[in-house]
């Protein structure tokens, strides 16, 4: 993927996410519609805050660990333009989709697949995977891996925190039923 093409993506998001809502809103009902106004607005807010999060944060991090990693002596350290752009890639695009953890909890409680109780019973799964996500975002280091998953947890409890609100907003609307 071409710097260029990210770059647009990035700036794009909010009507591409536009562009999503308008595809999904006419298979919702009146109330679901009026459930999810901001939208939009939230979607694009946590993804910005997820790409600043990983230009700021995870790429000097990646960039110091892989600058002055060696091996041995004889081996060199060949960390060019190419490489900077990818991993600035990566670690923007990453860092800007994971931060989207509270959209997909709040539409996964909407439908019925996560509750806030199953959310916070695997919450000892969940610390495995938001570290092994931010293994995966990070280089081998540990303390940029703990530097990024601090955020995601944040997410995730944030995450339970929505999924409660809307789970008892269901609730709510079944018992008025």
């Amino acid at each position: 993927m071409d710097f260029g093409i990210l770059a647009g993506f990035i700036v794009a998001f909010p009507f591409i996410i536009y562009e999503f809502w308008r595809f999904v809103s006419p298979g919702l009902h009146v109330n679901e519609r009026k459930h999810a106004r901001g939208f939009i607005f939230v979607a694009s807010l946590l993804f910005f805050i997820g790409v600043l999060f990983g230009y700021y944060m995870v790429t000097p991090l990646s960039i110091n660990f892989l600058g002055n990693y060696t091996v041995s002596g004889e081996v060199f350290n060949d960390f060019d333009l190419s490489s900077y752009i990818g991993l600035l890639r990566t670690s923007v695009l990453a860092s800007g989709l994971i931060f989207e953890l509270p959209i997909i909890i709040y539409f996964l409680t909407k439908v019925g697949v996560v509750t806030p109780t199953f959310l916070s019973k695997n919450r000892k799964f969940a610390l495995v995977i938001v570290l092994s996500l931010s293994a995966i975002i990070t280089p081998p280091d540990i303390v940029s891996q703990v530097i990024v998953s601090i955020p995601l947890l944040i997410l995730y409890e944030l995450s339970i925190f929505i999924s409660k609100f809307t789970f008892k907003r269901i609730e709510k609307e079944l018992q008025n039923l």
